[in-house]
């Protein structure tokens, strides 16, 4: 498929299990996809060459947002700039809030919404430049206030979706798109580490709160994605798509 020929395309956290998805996806539709993660991310030549041509890895921590923008306007001057940005990277941990640290509510904050800000500013020059140019952010489900244990994840969402509002008003006179996508409990490896030997409670629990009764995959997520950066979503911007079952 032909749907994303020439495009090309930043994913942060492209190494986790959403982020692999989304690459496979659009590099299957014709985009050159670069996945950004973690320097130290383990197994990160295999698991980017499992996804196939087209699609190559950049190690860059978004902790460090000043390094991280310097790092991605570098890249975007050497690739002569990337089409579609897609901020999908996220920490998340769960504990009651009174034993977050500070620093650990911090990072999640950078992490998870700050340093979209950062990407997107140092992509947009270039999308302005062409006229065009498609941005995906990632919230949550978790917004509802349905859920315990997450104050900093959530929080750094909520910034996501005020940065998806503000930034669609500011970038579509320049022919951009911004857009959100709130995923509900996806089937993944961070819930795996979240939920360890609590896990088969926790599906128990998500199935009971869902309209459909089954778990969403990694795939169903990148579908939305798909669209959310194709042509046909062209006329689309300021956008928040819930893909959660039905909660």
């Amino acid at each position: 498929m032909t749907r994303l020929l020439n495009k090309s395309v930043l994913l942060t956290g492209g190494l986790g299990t959403l982020g692999r998805a989304q690459a496979g996806k659009l590099a299957a539709n014709g985009a050159k996809v670069v996945v950004l993660d973690r320097p130290e991310s383990p197994d990160a030549d295999e698991r980017t060459a499992a996804l196939g041509e087209g699609v190559s890895f950049f190690g860059c921590d978004l902790n460090d947002l000043e390094a991280a923008e310097r790092n991605v306007l570098g890249l975007c001057a050497q690739t002569g700039g990337f089409d579609i940005l897609i901020n999908n990277a996220a920490l998340i941990i769960n504990k009651p809030h009174e034993e977050f640290s500070l620093q650990e509510y911090e990072d999640q904050i950078r992490v998870n919404s700050s340093a979209a800000f950062a990407l997107t500013r140092a992509c947009a020059a270039g999308m302005k430049e062409r006229g065009y140019g498609k941005v995906v952010n990632f919230t949550s489900i978790t917004l509802t206030g349905q859920w315990n244990g997450y104050v900093p994840y959530i929080t750094s969402k909520g910034a996501m979706f005020g940065l998806t509002k503000s930034m669609a008003r500011e970038l579509g006179p320049h022919g951009i798109n911004v857009n959100a996508v709130s995923p509900g409990a996806i089937v993944s490896e961070a819930e795996e580490r979240v939920f360890g030997d609590r896990l088969q409670e926790y599906n128990d629990w998500v199935l009971d709160r869902q309209c459909l009764k089954k778990r969403i995959q990694p795939e169903n997520v990148a579908d939305l994605v798909l669209f959310l950066v194709s042509p046909a979503s062209d006329m689309i911007t300021g956008q928040n798509y819930a893909i959660d079952g039905g909660w």
